[in-house]
């Protein structure tokens, strides 16, 4: 039988002195009184409160939270107040977060405030486009959210793509000074694609998520910004009856999610999709000499200065260095385009040995390495000073018959990648190499491998990890 009333409020509640005196330093210190009257609380509060006690379960949202939060402070529930801040944070969503963040603050809760930044950095797209929530973030805040997003080991990641030349007899044949091309694939248009990414631990390659059956990877454009990857355009089909796409596809490493954010102005199969200062820009394809920019907070493309005309069919690679976007292509002649952002225009660059091509092309500091491939010489690489705008021969590596690569950086290291190896290239002060042990190759993974940098946090890793 219940040996203690609890008054509050002109209504009553019966409860156990000892049940309560487990979980309530305040029950515990008045366990001489049989009937206790209470100030300060809520009979609606006491009583979640109290069944809370009993059940271990609590009932708490936006609206009750504070007074939860303070009654439990009152009756000195700890548990309590963890519990109805660990029930909230499974309640946070795009709609609500700033409220609870505005209630953490007020309220002083450093867990709940912290789950709420939390929550806006792994959603980090949708927080920035509300200007409800974004607009009202102080420069600090917005910061310190976009800071924790980009927290955690970086990865080395590639996902599969079909080859714009994948089906067999529709590849031209390649000359010793053509561009290289990638090895056929024999993936269906059907089938889905694999992301994977590589796990120094165990030194091998394991899946993180597979690409929605709507994106087109042949002829797409990738890129990475904000944590996020980006997989634009693309075409289905061959021929007359190939279709191009202006899809647009996000994925978050954090949720693990798919998206799909404005289309393209103009669909575009091999294009170049590049990240610059907080904007993607979508550039050329094939026939195309058109450039348009997503501005994230907008959910809006817009056109910006287009190639040059008869800058070249194709655009080959394309990289961001000092603030602005680089473009090789061309056929016969092959050049070198720089676009400023701030003054909107294209300019010619020097391009060393422009009569040979590239298998690909990435910036680290103030320099562009271009990676050559010769079956005859092996790899070549050259480096472009874009501050004195000159091109030196970096380094090179024999090789019999190199297959091309796509190449990706992280901290001082090149990761230059294809289905046979993985070569490092390694930056230092005064030169470059490549390392003579090659990682292991993801021979899982089917078609072209196209690779990227993603940053995983540990919590996700772990959950992958121990995922079948």
């Amino acid at each position: 039988e219940p040996d203690l009333v609890i008054e509050v409020a002109g209504k009553k509640i019966r409860a156990h002195k000892s049940i309560l005196a487990e979980k309530s330093d305040y029950f515990k210190a008045r366990l001489s009184r049989d009937i206790l009257k209470v100030k300060g609380v809520s009979y609606k509060t006491l009583k979640i409160l109290i069944d809370y006690i009993y059940s271990s379960r609590m009932e708490v949202n936006k609206d009750n939270v504070v007074e939860v939060i303070t009654g439990a402070k009152i009756l000195q529930i700890p548990c309590a107040v963890q519990t109805a801040m660990d029930t909230m944070s499974g309640q946070i969503t795009t709609e609500n977060c700033y409220d609870i963040l505005t209630i953490a603050k007020k309220q002083r809760l450093s867990e709940l405030k912290e789950t709420a930044y939390r929550f806006m950095s792994d959603n980090f797209l949708q927080i920035l486009r509300d200007p409800s929530v974004y607009g009202r973030l102080t420069g600090s805040e917005r910061d310190l959210i976009l800071k924790a997003r980009m927290e955690g080991k970086k990865c080395l990641m590639v996902a599969e793509i079909n080859d714009v030349y994948d089906r067999v007899g529709s590849r031209p044949q390649s000359r010793d000074n053509s561009r290289p091309q990638s090895p056929l694939s024999i993936v269906s248009l059907e089938e889905n694609h694999l992301i994977y990414y590589y796990n120094e631990a165990e030194k091998d390659w394991r899946p993180l998520t597979r690409m929605p059956e709507d994106i087109n990877t042949k002829g797409c454009g990738i890129c990475t910004m904000y944590n996020y990857l980006f997989v634009a355009g693309g075409i289905k089909g061959y021929g007359d009856k190939g279709k191009l796409s202006d899809k647009v596809f996000c994925y978050n490493p954090i949720t693990d999610s798919w998206s799909e954010i404005r289309p393209l102005n103009q669909a575009r199969s091999q294009l170049k999709l590049v990240a610059l200062e907080g904007y993607l820009y979508a550039i050329g394809g094939e026939c195309l000499f058109t450039v348009e920019k997503y501005d994230p907070r907008m959910d809006r493309w817009t056109p910006v200065a287009p190639l040059p005309k008869g800058a070249f069919a194709v655009a080959h690679e394309a990289t961001t260095c000092n603030g602005e976007i680089y473009v090789s292509g061309g056929s016969l002649f092959y050049r070198l385009l720089k676009y400023d952002p701030k003054k909107d225009e294209w300019q010619e660059c020097p391009y060393n040995n422009s009569r040979k091509k590239s298998t690909d092309m990435v910036a680290f500091k103030n320099f562009i390495y271009r990676f050559d491939v010769n079956r005859d010489q092996g790899v070549n690489v050259f480096k472009y000073n874009t501050i004195v705008k000159l091109w030196n021969e970096s380094a090179s590596l024999r090789q019999t018959n190199p297959l091309p690569f796509r190449c990706a950086v992280i901290g001082t290291c090149i990761y230059c990648v294809n289905k046979s190896h993985t070569l490092r290239f390694i930056i230092e002060e005064e030169n470059a190499r490549f390392e003579q042990e090659e990682l292991k190759a993801p021979f899982e993974a089917k078609g072209v491998l196209f690779p990227f940098i993603l940053s995983l946090h540990e919590k996700a890793e772990k959950k992958r990890l121990t995922q079948p």
